[in-house]
């Protein structure tokens, strides 16, 4: 069950929210589940930059795509993210995507946001309905124009904007993991690399771009990388921050969940995994899926690189499908592990 899924639609289930049969109906920041299907009879468009999500929605057989142009919709669904500027930004687009008269719903779990949540769109839209179930709060409201405060929404619509970060060495936007400062854990990792990495390389959960622009610049032998990334806004900055790169090395983006499989073989890879996705609970699984997936990924001989919290029990996993793991860092929180691929292949 995904509980603020299931509260988010409650008010249409309910009849709180009554829509004409079809409506247009936009879900932002999509997420697929059993309530999806009680939109049958209306045209449903998800939109979902983050690449597990959008697997299981086209799994679901709605439409989704990454980034929806179109507006005037009857009714908008969102989920806002976590980090304040981008949920503000996200309420902001699903007013902007109304149609004049039409209802926006959102939801976010209490423990969450939701009753910041609540008051956020009532300062953009006025007065507004809510529900609470499953530990979460929806809200919900009439898109009028004559109502919006519409210099507030022109504000919360550029929250999220990419912007230079990090004195200008790169560009970011929140909502992005560590999306203004470079990881502690990144660093660490960064830091104990070898710099004689040559040939094919790949970074798994490339973020912004930092640990990539880390391999180019100190390991001149690197001729290519792939940039293995779920979430398709990270994605579009790592691009943009090794445009220096361009046209002297072999660099692709991959939008893609890295626990379903690489492309390959590569000569070594590089990653930071998360150890959360939705929700805030550690997921030791998500990194196990990044190990396999990097064992499958390189050629015999060939080296991984991850760095991780020091309490995350990834060195049996390791060992399972690498033939020799070696640690390199312990420090700060966070430990730098090694594995080399037998050249047998395993």
């Amino acid at each position: 069950m995904d509980p603020a899924l299931e509260t988010l639609t409650l008010p249409i289930a309910e009849e709180a929210v009554v829509l004409s049969s079809p409506a247009r109906i936009l879900f932002l920041r999509a997420r697929a589940g059993q309530p999806l299907n009680d939109f049958g009879n209306h045209n449903l468009v998800c939109e979902q930059s983050f690449a597990p999500d959008r697997d299981a929605l086209q799994r679901s057989g709605v439409t989704v795509e990454a980034e929806v142009e179109d507006t005037g919709f009857d009714a908008v669904l969102v989920l806002p993210g976590r980090q304040r500027q981008e949920a503000r930004a996200q309420l902001a687009r699903a007013v902007a995507k109304c149609r004049d008269g039409g209802t926006l719903i959102a939801c976010a779990p209490n423990s969450e946001g939701a009753k910041t949540l609540e008051s956020d769109l009532a300062a953009l839209l006025g007065p507004v309905d809510k529900l609470s179930k499953n530990k979460c709060r929806a809200v919900w409201g009439l898109v009028q124009k004559a109502n919006l405060d519409q210099d507030l929404l022109a504000e919360w619509l550029e929250l999220d904007a990419v912007r230079p970060v990090l004195d200008g060495a790169y560009v970011s936007r929140p909502g992005v993991f560590a999306w203004d400062r470079i990881d502690p854990a990144s660093r660490l990792l960064a830091d104990n690399l070898p710099l004689d990495l040559k040939g094919r390389g790949a970074d798994l959960g490339a973020g912004f771009g930092f640990l990539s622009r880390a391999v180019l610049e100190r390991s001149a032998n690197v001729a290519a990388m792939d940039l293995y990334e779920a979430e398709k806004r990270a994605l579009d900055l790592a691009s943009e921050n090794l445009a220096a790169f361009k046209g002297k090395k072999t660099l692709n983006g991959i939008w893609s969940d890295v626990t379903k499989g690489l492309e390959g073989p590569y000569d070594f890879i590089v990653s930071n995994p998360p150890f959360h996705q939705t929700g805030k609970a550690d997921r030791a699984d998500v990194g196990q899926g990044f190990i396999r997936a990097a064992a499958g990924g390189l050629r015999p001989g060939g080296v991984f690189y991850m760095v991780a919290n020091r309490h995350l029990p990834y060195e049996h996993t390791l060992k399972e499908v690498f033939a020799s793991v070696d640690m390199l860092a312990d420090e700060g929180g966070y430990k730098v592990l090694k594995a080399v691929k037998a050249k047998g292949g395993r």
